[in-house]
């Protein structure tokens, strides 16, 4: 995610009306050539903390949480409800003034659960307003050799509502492999994102990865080398990402109605 290592190889930024019809139809995502391989509309929720056997862990699989908030074991109450047939993640500050809020992986530390090599990866969500909000959408591949593979289809900073960023990294591991970010900038109407909800999206192959808002496509990048590999997938309502989170509000909510990937047929 954001800042972890801040290398900027590539700046992009790109407009879109929301409604507004493209020209060019190629823009328009098409996904009849394709098969629903993972989804959860969230009608009922399959979490633990660390696994085995649930469909999502509550933590990253590498065991590296991070930001200003604490990412919390499910409990029946928090960080995760199921609200009117959708995913409610909450972030909380408690009594002792720490924040807690929630992640969930697919896969688990022994890399069990869902990944896949390529295809369409999407979420529709709604997301929370108000500074020092962090909510992501994101893939991992860590099994190349030298370093880990990361893809952000919706990183959202909430002191901005005006846009959010995609953006494609290669982080070095044990002094090996390099560093590379390729981060587009999307924006957007003010709080258009905070305000409903709508479905961000990314398509991976061998030569190309290519980010979607409502289906329509807002950026491409060259696939990395380190991208070739399989994916898992990540959803999280983090805080900080180095601004304040003083005037945060608790609680705060983001909202999940659903989580798909597809391949190829």
């Amino acid at each position: 995610m954001r800042a972890i290592i801040p290398l900027l190889v590539s700046l992009l930024g790109l407009t879109m009306a929301f409604g507004e019809e493209r020209q060019d139809a190629s823009s328009v995502l098409d996904l009849s050539g394709y098969k629903l391989t993972f989804e959860d509309d969230f009608k009922t929720l399959d979490v633990s903390a660390w696994g085995p056997g649930t469909r999502w862990i509550a933590h990253t699989p590498w065991n590296g949480d991070f930001g200003d908030a604490a990412f919390a074991d499910p409990a029946p109450d928090f960080p995760f409800t199921i609200q009117d047939g959708r995913l409610r993640i909450e972030a909380r500050k408690g009594s002792d003034g720490k924040w807690s809020s929630g992640l969930l992986s697919s896969t688990d530390r022994s890399g069990a659960g869902f990944s896949q090599q390529y295809g369409y990866f999407e979420i529709r969500a709604k997301l929370p307003p108000g500074p020092g909000l962090w909510p992501g959408f994101w893939l991992i591949g860590n099994k190349a050799q030298g370093g880990s593979a990361e893809i952000d289809v919706l990183e959202y900073l909430g002191h901005d509502t005006a846009k959010y960023e995609a953006t494609v990294h290669v982080w070095p591991r044990d002094g090996m492999g390099r560093n590379y970010e390729a981060r587009y900038p999307i924006k957007v109407p003010p709080a258009a994102l905070v305000n409903d909800f709508h479905t961000y999206g990314v398509l991976v192959d061998a030569e190309t990865i290519v980010f979607y808002l409502d289906r329509r496509e807002v950026a491409r990048t060259p696939t990395p080398p380190e991208h070739k590999q399989k994916m898992f997938i990540l959803i999280s309502l983090a805080m900080g990402s180095g601004f304040s989170i003083d005037a945060t509000p608790s609680p705060s909510d983001m909202f999940v109605d659903y989580v798909r990937a597809y391949a190829k047929s």
